[in-house]
């Protein structure tokens, strides 16, 4: 039987638990199974002999995160199109601490994707999250230089494709609503004036719904396949059919599109120094849209 305290302890870091989960896996579903599977560890464990329950947990959830980021990225690689992280409803709060909400980004969780699963598991212990390297060692069972390595190199790598764009919270609002304004009505033109000439459209629809292959780059190609789309049924959903609702979307001013049954797609997008459109990320796979689903 466990405890009221063991219960209340893992309640505490509950939170955290899931937010180093997350960004080490870039979907919902499995990063909630991370966080159940720690508890039934935490509740079989002797716990009197645990000086330190938040790094004891954190290092669970880190090593049942890495053996599911091992085995998921066999599974990505015969993913039909490409793949997106798990969009993930967030609060105000988040968008308003800058780093929090960059390092829940589509365009940083997807960054990760490049990076191997440890370079990725110290990344976000150290640079989101602040934990010192020598922990982090303890935690994946490697010396603290080899630990320091993987750090240096996955920062480098990061930061070398990472978004440079800084732009406010409004600015981004702004710039979605104009977005997807032109977009919803088949506006060529309209779109062709707040997409970057160097703008790219990841769309991922997982092989279950229509969606393009591959990243679309190039403000034209971008706009006629929007304006391709604009009109039509999409996810077996009439235009007529469709309600759209403007929220938060890991950490920034996103739109989610509902049918009938539920949500059908989510968009956000970066924006560069300008307020133009520099990526569109559009997840339609259904089995990506779960936790978007209004009262969650």
């Amino acid at each position: 039987m466990v405890s009221n305290s063991a219960t209340q302890v893992f309640e505490e870091h509950r939170s955290l638990l899931f937010a180093v989960a997350y960004r080490m896996l870039g979907t919902v579903a499995d990063s909630e199974d991370v966080v159940q599977d720690a508890w039934l560890r935490w509740s079989a464990t002797d716990r009197p002999e645990v000086a330190e329950p938040k790094g004891y947990l954190v290092r669970i959830v880190s090593n049942l995160a890495l053996d599911r980021l091992r085995s998921a990225q066999v599974r990505r690689e015969s993913y039909v199109g490409p793949w997106l992280p798990e969009p993930l409803l967030t609060s105000p709060d988040v968008a308003e601490d800058a780093e929090m909400a960059e390092s829940v980004s589509m365009a940083m969780l997807v960054v990760l994707e490049t990076l191997t699963p440890l370079e990725r598991a110290v990344f976000v212990l150290h640079e989101v999250f602040g934990f010192p390297y020598g922990e982090i060692a303890q935690t994946l069972d490697r010396s603290e230089a080899s630990v320091r390595q993987l750090g240096h190199r996955a920062r480098e790598h990061v930061q070398a494709r990472r978004p440079r764009f800084k732009t406010g919270r409004e600015q981004r609002r702004a710039a979605t609503e104009q977005f997807f304004a032109a977009a919803l009505g088949g506006d060529l033109n309209q779109l062709m004036a707040v997409l970057a000439p160097n703008v790219t459209l990841w769309t991922d629809g997982g092989g279950k719904v229509r969606a393009a292959l591959r990243t679309i780059s190039g403000a034209g190609k971008v706009a006629r396949w929007l304006v391709s789309v604009a009109d039509q049924t999409y996810a077996g959903v009439e235009p007529r059919d469709m309600r759209f609702r403007n929220t938060d979307i890991n950490g920034a001013p996103g739109i989610v599109i509902d049918g009938p049954a539920g949500p059908i797609t989510a968009i956000t997008i970066d924006v560069d120094d300008l307020g133009r459109v520099l990526a569109v990320h559009l997840v339609a796979n259904p089995d990506k849209l779960g936790s978007l689903a209004e009262g969650r």
